[in-house]
């Protein structure tokens, strides 16, 4: 599924319209859950009729701003070649502003923070999710309560244990089940509402005004708590490559926006006629018959939003691996016709871990709320952030509407950002932890990566030069081709001259192979390689890969045939050196930094796996690199 173009049959738009459902909205979609109970729980809210009213005018004006003028009206317009994404916005805002270094670090940087953040709420996802809609059986029966921990781990360790299976099974099944997740929980709001239509006075942004001024320093604890309507706001823009801004924005205004207001308000409604209901006011709205089959619609749509977490876990992965933020590794594909299906199974298991240890370490969804709004606060900031740069730089705005625009953002953004900044002592650090971890991982590999490519370049030998060394007296050819793979074009691969030393012979085809991937989303195979003759049968291929392109230099090299260039794969060798990375004393890294580096390098991935080699036709030479 792509978004290539806008032009669509009725039928095509409603398949999209229908899978943005199931995977674009599960997170969102299921805040419902515990975001009013968590309002409520800060203590910070009495249970009166202006103060349930003003928390759900916060609410519907979060909703309204944030989600549908910010992110489903705007910021789905930013898209890079149709994809979006934090990593997306990055490589979009990193082009625009090639021409100002300074600046475009500072923005590289910022976006790598966002993405860092990105997998604090992928941990922090499944768990409250999960959780949440296991706190349902309690409401059936308090004698369910000891088991709901364990049975919120046996569910995490199936949806995780299904990965490497793909989603493409059930993914069909993911728009119809949060179609009905999204008609039954508007259902159940409307019939509050009908009870206690006094509720939709909260439409009135006065009461969310009135209850800020009266409540001063507990209305911003509140806005900590309000700020759990709004998460998954990212997804509308993360996933648009698979369903296009149109079918997204279709499903937002008549689908998931009117349900989840019905349910919010329903549950406002509720709490105005019976305040004990506070406890759990989403499963209390319900009658006690279908109070089990909630919780079992409910565990099945929060599956589906862990799954969107999930699946945006691996896609974001394998971007910043092909953008140099990240090392190598294994990614396997699940499905011969989505692309976008893939499984990285060191991510997955570390990312259940990590889910397990949420789970464990926080007793009850809500205290996984305390470390949820931070990360999704600091992603929305980072985004604003670098909207700016897009719609100055790439879409050529006047400054004064940027400068509004942003500000406008902003200032309610940053006052969700200081209100889950006071939750940091009280679960906050865990996500901020998980982001922390990450950044430096994805810094200490690009400046790694940096500095091995200066240690090589500065021992390198041109490669016209020394073919004509080589040439003067030729060594023996042999029949064949070799494809020596070459970090920097125009350098002689240590491959070569190990094989020329240690084997005294050049094949009778030589390809000196650089494999560029540039900071848009797909390169079509029209311009996937260059070509230049070396002369004496030598050729410097360059291949051109977008960040979500898979990397097949197999693939790549047969479209030289039309170019005169034909290669027997039969009779093709690949050479590749293997870096050995030492660290040294010097002016690169900090010592700590260095020796992380050469151990994710050691760890990482075969380059052969990553590029998809023959591997009963690959032929690796190490060499000693020092950084």
């Amino acid at each position: 599924m792509t978004a290539s173009t806008e032009a669509r049959s009725p039928a095509k738009v409603a398949a999209l319209t229908l899978g943005a459902l199931g995977v674009v909205y599960g997170d969102i979609g299921t805040s419902p859950l515990y975001a009013l109970k968590e309002v409520f729980a800060t203590g910070h809210a009495e249970l009166t009729h202006d103060n349930i009213l003003g928390v759900l005018s916060m609410v519907f004006w979060s909703l309204t701003l944030i989600v549908s003028l910010k992110y489903v009206i705007l910021v789905l317009r930013a898209s890079n070649n149709g994809e979006g994404g934090t990593i997306a916005l990055m490589a979009l805002v990193s082009s625009a502003t090639a021409e100002r270094p300074l600046l475009r670090r500072v923005l590289i940087g910022m976006g790598l923070l966002g993405a860092a953040m990105f997998y604090g709420d992928g941990v922090i996802t499944p768990a409250i999710s999960v959780l949440s809609a296991m706190e349902g059986l309690e409401v059936a029966t308090p004698s369910f309560k000891p088991y709901i921990v364990p049975a919120t781990v046996v569910i995490i360790t199936l949806l995780y244990a299904m990965q490497k299976h793909g989603t493409g099974a059930v993914g069909k099944f993911f728009g119809p089940i949060t179609v009905v997740w999204f008609l039954v929980i508007g259902f159940w709001g409307a019939t509050w509402i009908v009870r206690e239509p006094s509720v939709l006075g909260a439409l009135n942004p006065l009461y969310a005004l009135e209850f800020a001024v009266h409540e001063r320093w507990g209305a911003l604890v509140v806005l900590g708590s309000v700020v759990l309507a709004v998460t998954g706001a990212e997804a509308l823009y993360a996933d648009m490559g698979h369903f296009g801004k149109g079918p997204i924005r279709l499903a937002w205004f008549n689908v998931v926006f009117p349900a989840l207001v019905l349910c919010y308000f329903g549950q406002g409604a509720l709490l105005l006629s019976d305040p004990g209901a506070v406890d759990n006011p989403f499963f209390n709205m319900v009658p006690a018959w279908f109070v089990l089959p909630m919780v079992g619609l409910a565990t099945a749509a929060t599956v589906i939003a862990s799954q969107a977490t999930i699946s945006g876990t691996f896609s974001i992965t394998k971007q910043a691996i092909q953008l140099g933020y990240l090392p190598r590794m294994n990614v396997l594909h699940t499905s011969v016709k989505e692309t976008g299906q893939i499984y990285i199974p060191v991510v997955n298991w570390m990312q259940y871990a990590a889910v397990v240890l949420a789970v464990g370490m926080f007793p009850g969804s809500g205290a996984l709320a305390s470390a949820y709004g931070i990360a999704v606060t600091s992603t929305m900031v980072i985004t604003t952030l670098m909207t700016f740069f897009v719609v100055r730089y790439v879409w050529r705005y006047p400054l004064w509407l940027c400068l509004g625009a942003t500000a406008f953002f902003l200032s309610i953004e940053l006052v969700f950002f200081g209100a889950n900044i006071v939750k940091v002592i009280h679960g906050g650090w865990f996500t901020l932890a998980i982001a922390l971890v990450v950044f430096i991982l994805m810094t200490t590999w690009y400046r790694g990566r940096k500095l091995m490519r200066e240690s090589v370049r500065a021992d390198a030998i041109a490669l016209p030069d020394f073919l004509d060394a080589v040439f003067a007296a030729p060594p023996l050819r042999v029949p064949g081709t070799a494809v020596f793979l070459v970090p920097d074009k125009g350098m002689t691969p240590n491959a070569l001259l190990h094989n020329l030393k240690h084997n005294k012979v050049l094949h009778e085809h030589n390809l000196f192979v650089t494999v560029i991937n540039h900071e848009v989303p797909w390169i079509g195979f029209d311009r996937r390689c260059d070509i230049e003759s070396l002369g004496h049968d030598c050729w410097q291929i360059t291949l051109h890969f977008g960040f979500k392109n898979d990397p097949d230099v197999p693939a790549a090299l047969r479209l030289l045939e039309k170019r005169g260039v034909k290669l027997d794969e039969m009779q093709t060798s690949y050479f590749l050196s293997r870096d050995i990375v030492f660290p040294t004393v010097g002016s690169g890294m900090a010592p700590w930094r260095e020796k992380l580096f050469a151990s994710m390098h050691r760890n990482a991935a075969a380059a052969a796996d990553f590029l998809n080699l023959p591997t009963n036709r690959v032929v690796e030479l190490g060499s000693k690199v020092e950084i």
